[in-house]
């Protein structure tokens, strides 16, 4: 039986309203679906001025750097002058109210601590300005999302004018520091100069100190010359004393013998011849005895002299040491305070006091010297006026007897030289007893002196090094102070060169401009995203072309597979290229949509489209209702894997492997081509893959009606 199946099925679509009204309405579903998505959603930033926000002012103000800061009332006023939001400006309870009872999205708080805390910058603890954000997430999620962005803009824009009081303030401080710098300079150089004149002052003071460090050295060695003889003296004196301590016995045996004398001159003639011997032997020894007591007498004066020179000496060496002591006492006080110091006043003090014991004790060796000499001399002549009786007494022996008148009288006088004789005797014991105890103190006073004289010559040696280390000091302080002088200057002249403009001010608070360089810019969201809804609105309406039109029922007998494909696909290719063509003219006549060729535009239009219907065919022909379910799995499959909405590396990785095996990927990319980027040769990639898609769609389709027709139609064909 022959027959035209394609006439039939249209002739069966225009003979059955109930299938031709559906179909005709079927027409407009991909610009329903696509269209009001795109509507509703084209530019919805356009609106924000719609969107209710409750800004609350709490902020107190401050004062920073003698100036208000009342930036809570400045940000007021540019929230007022902005069409960002819907704002409205309340207290805080009936902010919370209206946020709660979904009057407001949300809220910006601004706190009473937000002016002070922008005075913080230079505290210890500066405190960041802080504005309370408090959206109603649960009202609408979008809604705070796109809040918090307005808010960055707000932080931004409240950041750069607190920058900018900040800078000015800042480069007002700069005239102080060049001011300063400047004064700073001026100081250094006098400084330096002073340095200079230190350092001079430092090298004649440590020239001197090496001049006293020599002399201190010399002096410990003379010291050390003087405690040796010292030490002598005192031996000496120690020998004096005992040979006089001899003398003295002899005498008062001298004396007990004149008087045994005196007492047996009652029996003179009888003893006259032991008498007369006894006296030539006295004679005999009395000139021995005027000879020591004169080399005695002549020692004597030696020592007097001697020591009269020594007691000089020492007067010089304590008036030397007494301008030593005043001259160490200037230096000293020009020394810092510290343990070195310490130690010169001591040994000076030391010092001072050891040469004053010397001087006293050479007052008193010359004092006994001059004693001892004045005895000595009343001893020789004590001698002398015994030798002279003993002459006498000699030469009258021989006339005794007339005589003894005479002798009793020489004898008298004897006996009154002895007792003169005994006193200068005793007197010079004293006086050599005095020299003795005087030269033990002399001793000590000079070995003192001669460890103290060792200890001046550390202390100087020490306090020389320390000179060295001031010079060194003093000339790194001089090239220090010069530089410093230098560069505070050439610091003044730089900050003095600063000239801040409100340009300035500007340029510190927004040191930042994005240039913004679009690569094919898209105008608003219904551009940015008619990709994704087109494509979606034109799977769906495929999808619902499978429910009016019946996609596998023929009209009448088909001859042939291909024939039954042929006058299916004639009706509903058809109706997908109308779908294209209506969802395409409504996006660039009604909503505006603009592209980059609209002949292209409508030419992958209809490739997708196409596309759609071929792959719904060939699902709801092979599988029915089920078909269909599968259908919606891959539609909502193309839904989260396409990349229309999010870019794809942010959808889980399990899903991204579905964004290759699936149309919608394709056609999405294809439209982003043909509406933003003009890239042409991108956008026939893209449709050579989407026809690729339908022409497996259809060969798969073609087969399972060549299968079907086999079975069911061959034999009523024939």
């Amino acid at each position: 039986m022959k027959n035209n199946l394609l006439k039939e099925e249209i002739a069966a679509v225009f003979r059955n309203r109930k299938l031709l009204i559906p179909l005709i309405a079927v027409l407009f579903i991909p610009i329903l679906y696509s269209g009001m998505f795109l509507w509703a959603f084209w530019d919805p930033y356009d609106h924000l001025k719609d969107l209710p926000v409750a800004i609350v002012n709490e902020d107190d103000g401050a004062t920073y750097e003698g100036k208000e800061l009342h930036l809570g009332d400045d940000l007021v006023a540019k929230l007022k002058e902005s069409q960002d939001f819907h704002f409205e400006f309340v207290d805080r309870t009936v902010a919370n109210d209206d946020l709660e009872n979904q009057k407001y999205y949300m809220i910006v708080e601004i706190p009473d601590n937000f002016s002070e805390n922008a005075t913080t910058l230079l505290d210890e603890n500066p405190e960041k300005l802080a504005l309370n954000f408090i959206p109603n997430e649960g009202y609408n999620f979008l809604a705070a999302q796109i809040g918090g962005t307005a808010i960055e803009k707000i932080k931004a824009s409240l950041s750069a004018k607190v920058t900018e009081t900040y800078a000015e303030s800042m480069f007002d401080k700069v005239e102080e520091l060049a001011d300063g710098m400047t004064k700073a300079s001026e100081g250094a150089n006098d400084l330096s100069t002073g340095t200079a004149d230190l350092l001079a002052g430092t090298s004649n003071f440590h020239e001197k100190l090496t001049q006293f460090s020599n002399g201190t050295e010399k002096f410990s060695e003379g010291m050390a010359s003087a405690t040796n003889g010292t030490i002598a003296l005192n031996r000496g004196a120690s020998d004096l004393s005992a040979g006089l301590g001899q003398l003295s016995s002899g005498q008062n045996e001298l004396v007990t013998a004149s008087k045994t004398i005196q007492s047996g001159l009652g029996s003179l003639h009888q003893g006259m011849t032991d008498v007369n011997t006894g006296l030539e032997t006295v004679n005999g020894k009395v000139p021995a005895l005027i000879s020591g007591t004169s080399e005695l007498m002549e020692g004597v004066a030696t020592l007097e002299t001697s020591l009269a020179e020594w007691q000089k000496g020492a007067e010089a060496v304590n008036g030397g040491v007494k301008a030593l002591t005043q001259s160490l006492q200037a230096v000293i006080a020009q020394m810092p305070e510290g343990p070195e110091r310490a130690v010169l006043e001591q040994t000076l003090a030391s010092l001072d006091s050891n040469t004053q014991i010397l001087a006293e004790k050479s007052a008193l060796l010359s004092a006994g010297a001059s004693n001892l000499e004045n005895g000595m001399e009343s001893l020789l002549a004590g001698q002398k006026e015994l030798q002279g009786g003993l002459n006498q007494l000699e030469e009258g022996t021989n006339a005794l007897v007339e005589g003894s008148s005479e002798l009793s009288a020489g004898q008298t006088t004897f006996e009154s030289g002895m007792e003169y004789f005994q006193q200068k005797l005793t007197e010079a014991s004293n006086g050599a007893q005095k020299i003795s105890e005087g030269t033990n103190g002399l001793v000590s006073g000079v070995t003192e002196l001669a460890d103290a004289s060792k200890t001046i010559a550390s202390s100087a040696s020490q306090l020389q090094e320390g000179s060295d280390s001031i010079i060194d000091g003093n000339n790194k302080l001089l090239d220090g102070s010069n530089k410093l002088s230098t560069k505070l200057a050439e610091g003044a002249d730089k900050a003095s060169s600063v000239e801040a403009t409100d340009k300035t001010f500007d340029m510190m608070a927004q040191p930042v401009e994005v240039k913004e360089k679009k690569v094919n810019e898209v105008s608003n969201y219904g551009t940015g995203f008619a990709p994704y809804f087109l494509s979606l609105g034109l799977f769906v309406g495929a999808l619902l072309l499978s429910i009016v039109f019946p996609l596998k029922e023929p009209a009448s007998i088909p001859k042939s597979g291909m024939n039954w494909f042929i006058s299916k696909f004639s009706i509903i290719g058809v109706v997908g290229v109308l779908q294209g063509i209506v969802a395409a003219t409504v996006l660039l006549l009604g909503l505006g949509l603009q592209v980059e060729s609209t002949f292209y535009f409508y030419l992958f239009t209809i490739i997708t489209s196409i596309t759609f219907v071929t792959l719904i065919q060939l699902l709801v022909t092979t599988l029915g209702d089920p078909g269909r379910f599968v259908a919606i799995i891959v539609l909502i499959l193309q839904l989260t894997t396409s990349a229309g909405t999010f870019p794809l590396e942010l959808i889980p990785s399990a899903l991204q492997p579905f964004n290759s095996l699936l149309p919608m990927t394709y056609s999405v990319q294809g439209f982003k081509a043909v509406i933003s980027s003009g890239d042409y040769s991108f956008m026939w990639h893209n449709a050579y893959i989407l026809l690729s898609f339908a022409v497996v769609c259809a060969v798969g389709t073609i087969l399972y009606f060549s299968k079907m027709h086999k079975r069911q139609f061959r034999v009523m064909a024939e």
